[in-house]
């Protein structure tokens, strides 16, 4: 008889234990998900922002168990330019670890960063790959680790090719329109000679661009970049090449920002603005998420047939 009141205590014990998890991992992802704006002020004077993952102007809603997902280059461009008003910052951190993307975006990006008014240094963690050093090059300094991976100044363009398949499946292509190469490049036929080169023209136009934005902003010979043949170098040999001007761990670059300030840097991340309900719904599922499954688990182009990216 005594041992229900008992057993009754330690339900309400363990039920309080899981709520206290859970209300803890909600204050933590709301913490996360608004930036502090509700906590203590923070003391700043450098602005990073990161450059992550295949650079695209749009990408769907990430989802609540990965994080807040990779940020798209027009939110990239928002916190640069935002860095850029706040009274505090006095330089700009670009930290890079991407394979390249979509030529527009990636100079979008470029251009924010080179018109930061400040010291902006990038720092290539695992990969600064094409539209990623198309960003880099528009830096005051590029710094890489010895096994970072870096280079790749090149232009890819791609097309599907289904007219075999077309033929098989006795698809026929007929396409009205107004202009000799308006359908160039369309996949359900074979590619005439003449409409090759035109794309050809094309994808060249946007790697000599690619040469005279590096060669601009790195200070570089033109003929050199194009004998790196768009191939990608280990952190040491780039920085023999002049590609990258230094090599260290996060800690030296901050010794670097150091130097550049006259003062200790004390960084902030610049993350993506989301809506607060969009925020708030975010928050929501993780901590539906976290209650789920424990709350240890939270704390622990050319045109519309050819692909034009930088990788």
């Amino acid at each position: 008889m005594d041992d229900a009141p008992a057993n009754g205590r330690k339900g309400l014990l363990a039920a309080a234990a899981v709520g206290a998890a859970t209300t803890l991992a909600g204050r933590a992802v709301f913490a996360r998900l608004t930036g502090g704006r509700f906590g203590d002020a923070e003391t700043y004077n450098t602005a990073k922002v990161t450059v992550s993952g295949p650079i695209r102007r749009n990408q769907g809603r990430p989802s609540p168990l990965s994080g807040s997902g990779a940020a798209t280059a027009d939110q990239i461009v928002e916190q640069v330019e935002a860095a850029d008003e706040d009274e505090d910052v006095e330089a700009l951190l670009v930290e890079l670890n991407t394979p390249g993307g979509e030529v527009v975006p990636s100079d979008d990006i470029r251009r924010a960063v080179a018109e930061f008014d400040g010291p902006t240094v990038a720092y290539a963690t695992d990969l600064c790959a094409s539209g990623g050093y198309w960003i880099a090059s528009g830096c005051d300094e590029l710094w890489a680790r010895d096994a970072s991976l870096v280079g790749s100044i090149g232009v890819v363009g791609s097309r599907p090719n289904a007219a075999g398949l077309a033929d098989k499946l006795g698809i026929s292509y007929e396409q009205f329109t107004a202009g000799e190469y308006k359908d160039a490049g369309v996949p359900l036929r074979e590619i005439e000679e003449d409409e090759r080169e035109y794309l050809q023209g094309i994808i060249d136009g946007y790697y000599e661009q690619f040469v005279e934005t590096v060669s601009e902003g790195r200070d570089m010979d033109p003929d050199e970049i194009r004998e790196t043949e768009a191939r990608v170098y280990l952190g040491d040999d780039a920085a023999e090449m002049g590609l990258v001007d230094d090599l260290g761990t996060i800690d030296d670059v901050e010794a670097r920002l150091a130097d550049l300030l006259g003062a200790e840097p004390e960084v902030r991340e610049f993350t993506p603005e989301r809506g607060l309900a969009e925020r708030l719904g975010i928050g929501a599922e993780r901590v539906a998420f976290a209650a789920g499954n424990g709350a240890a688990s939270v704390f622990g182009g050319s045109g519309g047939d050819i692909d034009v990216e930088l990788r």
